[in-house]
Formats: structure tokens, sequence, C-alpha cells
């Protein structure tokens, strides 16, 4: 798997392309989205000789989709977010980037939506006579913090993140439909999968039979799957018929504490650790991401900035750089 050499530069795409905080309300539209106002995503192009010559080779996008705020509160799986600009002007972007030799992957929000996801808006308007009301996990008797009349799973007790039911065939039909469209449409290389802890098994299953037979955007056959793993439990998904790889939080948090502590048994423990109970080569391994502090701001002493990143590229894994924090960005 290409993804197991490779270097990963990572764009929180809403924040990075300057986009505004709340997403614009259009209800005469099915999903409720308004018309793309401006082509922010311009901006990524700008950026394409600088992240060449980081070394990197693939870029990997946090969710760009239509959503209600912040990415991950997804409305509609198949249109780039109007904040951004459209699906051909992603295009555009994927195409230059391909054409510089990097790869696109992208974040793939499946464990949940947002509240003003096309499906659930419906059951908020037909209730239990909606179509969609056996896509999410409701329960009729009792009421939700929104005052919905109803009942439904949040994401970890977030209910602005309505959980999906991964178990009914429409909803994994709907969410592979997407993943197809993308690589139709914008000819990418992998998925970052969110929360992938949560995700049902018997889902990742199929979706990494069904990623084993479309095209990356250089013909070959089956997509990388890389999940967002937080714990030691969870090594078991990494398997020949689940994900390719996952994220190492746990040397992550060994990179910075170590540094601060100036106790290089704790990076040292975790990889022996690792050894014995994963496939260290595949794990994407960081120093920072949008879901935590910039490691600039975490480290107490700012010379040990350097270290860490020596650390990062040296150690077993692929690295992720998120945008910024090569230049020692604070945050």
């Amino acid at each position: 798997m290409w993804m197991y050499t490779s270097q990963f530069y990572q764009l929180y795409t809403l924040r990075f392309c300057d986009a505004p905080d709340e997403n614009r309300f259009d209800f005469s539209t099915w999903n409720g989205a308004a018309a793309p106002d401006t082509n922010r995503l311009a901006k990524i192009a700008e950026w394409i000789p600088h992240i060449a010559r980081t070394g990197a080779d693939t870029v990997y996008f946090t969710p760009l989709f239509q959503s209600d705020r912040h990415g991950y509160d997804t409305r509609d799986y198949y249109t780039i977010d109007s904040r951004l600009g459209t699906n051909e002007d992603f295009a555009a972007v994927c195409a230059s980037l391909h054409d510089a030799g990097l790869r696109v992957v992208l974040d793939a929000v499946f464990n949940h939506v947002g509240r003003g996801f096309w499906a659930f808006r419906d059951v908020l308007q037909h209730r239990r006579n909606s179509a969609y009301a056996d896509w999410f996990h409701i329960d009729w008797n009792r009421d939700s913090p929104f005052s919905d009349g109803f009942h439904y799973e949040g994401w970890e007790g977030h209910y602005d993140l309505v959980k999906l039911d991964l178990k009914n065939p429409d909803v994994r039909d709907h969410l592979f439909g997407a993943v197809e469209k993308w690589v139709d449409l914008f000819h990418i290389d992998g998925l970052r999968l969110d929360v992938a802890y949560c995700l049902d098994r018997d889902f990742l299953s199929e979706l990494r039979a069904r990623c084993n037979n479309l095209p990356d955007s250089r013909g070959q056959k089956g997509l990388a799957l890389v999940g967002e793993t937080i714990y030691g439990k969870d090594y078991p998904l990494v398997s020949d018929t689940l994900l390719h790889a996952c994220t190492n939080y746990e040397l992550y948090k060994a990179l910075y504490s170590g540094c601060n502590d100036r106790n290089m048994f704790e990076p040292s423990w975790t990889l022996n650790q690792q050894q014995e109970l994963y496939q260290p080569g595949r794990m994407m391994t960081f120093c920072d991401n949008h879901d935590v502090t910039r490691i600039a701001s975490q480290l107490i002493t700012p010379e040990h900035l350097p270290i860490v990143y020596g650390l990062l590229f040296a150690l077993p894994g692929f690295p992720c750089v998120y945008y910024g924090s090569e230049w020692g960005i604070a945050g």
C-alpha cells in the first residue's frame, strides 16, 4: 500500500480557506444549502508549490462537503460546501494536485451527520411517517435536548451530531454512493475515517471491500483507508479486511510530554509496546492536528520543536504535518 511510505500534509479546509464559521441556509433547495458565493478553494492551488517543497506527497483534507458549521456536521455528502465553492471548483483543485504528483485523501464522516442533514430534516418534518426515520437511532417516547418531540442518539452526547444507523442498508448505500461519486469527480486516493473506533465493524468491512475495487488517481485498484483511533484497544481495526492504517495518538502524546518532562522513557516505552501490539508502519504519526493544540504551543521549550519533528520523521509510521505547524505557528 502506497500510504505506508507516504508523507501527509493536512489542511483544515474551511479554516484554511477563510470560510465563514456558519453556513447559510436556503430551504427552497433539497439539501437546505445556499448557492456558493465565491470560489475560496482557489487558495489551495496557490499553496501547491509550498506543499511539495515540504516533501509531502499526499494532501489530506478535513471535511469539505455541505455542513452546518465545522464540516463534521454534514448536510449533504454529495456537494462541496457552498462556503468553499462548487464540485467543479474542487475537481479543478484535485486536478492541479495530481498534476503536481500529489495524492488526495478526504475526511469521511460516516458515523454521524448534522441536524441540517436533509434526511434528518425530513424526520423533523414528518416524524414517524418519514421514509428516513430508520436512518437514525430514534426513541419516540422521549424528547431531545432540542425539544424535537422525539429522542435520538448523538455522537458521545453531542446532539448537534446525529448518529447514523450504519446497519441500515439504505444508509450504507447512500454513503457508498458518495464515495463512488468522490472517485468519479475528484479522483481521490483514499479516505481518513472520522471516529473510526465508533463505526460498525460490518459497515467498515463492507466499505473496505467496496473501496478495494475503486481506482485511485493513478488508475491502481484500491483506495487507502486510515482510521481515526485514539485508544490502544482499537488496534485490531487495522487488518486485511478493515483499515489499512490508523492514527497514532499514543505516540503523539509521548512526543510532546517526553520533551516537556525531559523523559524520553515515555516515547521509548510507547514504541516498544506498539512494536508488540501493532504494525507500527501502518500508523499515521503526527505532532498536532485540528483536534489538539498546535505543537509549538504544547512545548514548554521552543527549542525542542526541531527535535520533535526529527523524531516524527525518523520513527516508524507515515508522518502527517498540520498546515502552518512547519513554521512553528502557535494556536
